[in-house]
C-alpha cells in the first residue's frame, strides 16, 4: 500500500516536474557562472510548512537572491495552497501571499535575474496564475487572455533581456506568450497545431525559444516553428530540455512503460537528438526519473537532478564529464528525497535542488531544499 500511495504521488509530482524544469531557461541576462568538477551538495534548512508540502521550481539571480515555488497543505489529489520562499544570501524564508487572495492552488514554476522575476500556477478553479516579483513578494500580474475560458500557463522563462516568455495554451491553441515593455503577444501555434500547453520552455544563449513536452519539442527563432519529432515512448513525461546545438540536444523525464503491478515505478528516460533522430541513453541509474537538465553556464550540459527508486534517501545527480554522465549523490537523509527542480546559480557557481521528503505529497511531507 505504502508503493502504491508512492506513485498516485510521482504522476502529481512528474507533472510539476515537467514543468518546473522550465525554469531554469535564461540565456545569460546574469553573469556567466564558471563550469563546475563534481560538487559536494549540502542540506540547507527550509522554513517549516503545513504538512503535505512540496518544492516544484527554483530559479537564482545570483548568491543572495533565489526562489522556489510549489505549494503546501495538499490532500490526495486535492491541490493545496500556493507556496513561495525565498533566499537572501544566508536563509531561505517563507513568503505570504494572502494578499492574493487565493484560496488554494499551486506555483509550479518560476524564472528569474536581478532584474526581473515571474512565477506561473493554477488556483483551485483551474484559472492560470501569473506572478510579478516587486523587490520584496510576489504580486498578480496581468497577461493576455487572463482569466479566458481554456487559457492555461505551464512554464516561464526570461531572456537576455529580462523579457519574459510563457509555455501555455489559450482559446486558439497557442502555446508561447511573450511579454515586454509592449504589452502581451501569443506567438502562433506551431505547425502540428498542438492544443496542449507544453509543459516546459526554454531559451537558449542565442535567443531562440523552445517549448517542450511528450507531445512536442519544437523552436521558435523569432520568426517561425522548427518541430523535432515527440520522444517516443509508451507513457513517456519530459521534464527538461538542454538545447546545445542544432545537432546535439538533451532530453530528459521518466517513462511509465506499459502494465505492471500497482505501484510499479517509472524508468529514467535521457535520449540525445544527433540532428536525425532521438536516441536512447543509458543513465547510471534506469529506475526512477530524471527531473531537471541546466548548462554549464555557456551552453553545454552540466548537472541533471534525478530520483533513485533503489536508493531514494539521497538525491542522484548526474554530471557531464569527459562526454558522459557520472553520478554524484546528495546528502544521504534519514527518509526517502525526491528533488522535483533544478537552478544553477550564475555568477558564483553552485546549485540550488528543491522538492520534498519523503517522496511523496502526502503528510507528513516537507520541504526540501540541498546546495
Amino acid at each position: 500500500m505504502r508503493r502504491r500511495r508512492f506513485i498516485s504521488g510521482l504522476l502529481g509530482a512528474g507533472a510539476g516536474v515537467g514543468l518546473t524544469s522550465s525554469s531554469g531557461g535564461t540565456a545569460g541576462a546574469t553573469p556567466v557562472r564558471a563550469a563546475a568538477g563534481p560538487h559536494d551538495w549540502r542540506t540547507v534548512p527550509a522554513p517549516a510548512c503545513a504538512t503535505a508540502a512540496q518544492l516544484l521550481g527554483v530559479a537564482a539571480a545570483g548568491p543572495d537572491l533565489a526562489w522556489a515555488v510549489g505549494e503546501e497543505g495538499r490532500n490526495g489529489s486535492t491541490r493545496g495552497r500556493p507556496l513561495a520562499l525565498v533566499w537572501d544570501g544566508s536563509a531561505w524564508t517563507r513568503l505570504d501571499l494572502t494578499h492574493l487572495g487565493l484560496s488554494g492552488g499551486y506555483l509550479n514554476a518560476v524564472a528569474g535575474s536581478y532584474g526581473a522575476a515571474w512565477a506561473v500556477g493554477t488556483d483551485t478553479g483551474g484559472v492560470a496564475r501569473l506572478l510579478h516579483w516587486d523587490g520584496t513578494t510576489w504580486q498578480e500580474a496581468d497577461f493576455a487572455g487572463r482569466l479566458a475560458h481554456g487559457t492555461a500557463l505551464t512554464g516561464v522563462a526570461l531572456d537576455a533581456d529580462d523579457r519574459v516568455w510563457l509555455s501555455g495554451r489559450n482559446s486558439d491553441g497557442c502555446v508561447l506568450l511573450r511579454g515586454d515593455t509592449d504589452g502581451w503577444l501569443w506567438l502562433p501555434p506551431p505547425p502540428s497545431g498542438s492544443t496542449t500547453a507544453p509543459a516546459g520552455l526554454r531559451v537558449t544563449r542565442d535567443g531562440n525559444v523552445w517549448a517542450y513536452d511528450s507531445a512536442l519539442v519544437a523552436r521558435w527563432d523569432h520568426e517561425e516553428w522548427t518541430e523535432l519529432p515527440a520522444p517516443a515512448g509508451l507513457r513517456p513525461y519530459v521534464t527538461g530540455l538542454l538545447p546545445v546545438a542544432d545537432d546535439d540536444i538533451w532530453l530528459t523525464g521518466f517513462d511509465y512503460g506499459v502494465g505492471g503491478p500497482p505501484g510499479k515505478p517509472p524508468g529514467v528516460m535521457l535520449k540525445h537528438w544527433n540532428g536525425t533522430a532521438w536516441a536512447a541513453v543509458t543513465a547510471p541509474f534506469t529506475v526512477g526519473m530524471l527531473s531537471a537538465i541546466v548548462d554549464d553556464g555557456l551552453g553545454g550540459p552540466d548537472r541533471i537532478a534525478g530520483w533513485d527508486f533503489w536508493d531514494q534517501t539521497r538525491s542522484h545527480h548526474l554530471r557531464w564529464e569527459g562526454g558522459s554522465w557520472v553520478s554524484e549523490r546528495g546528502p544521504t537523509s534519514s527518509s526517502a528525497v525526491l528533488v522535483n527542480a533544478l537552478a544553477a546559480v550564475p555568477g558564483a557557481g553552485g546549485y540550488w535542488a528543491v522538492g520534498m521528503t519523503p517522496s511523496s505529497p502526502y503528510p507528513p511531507a516537507q520541504v526540501y531544499i540541498e546546495q
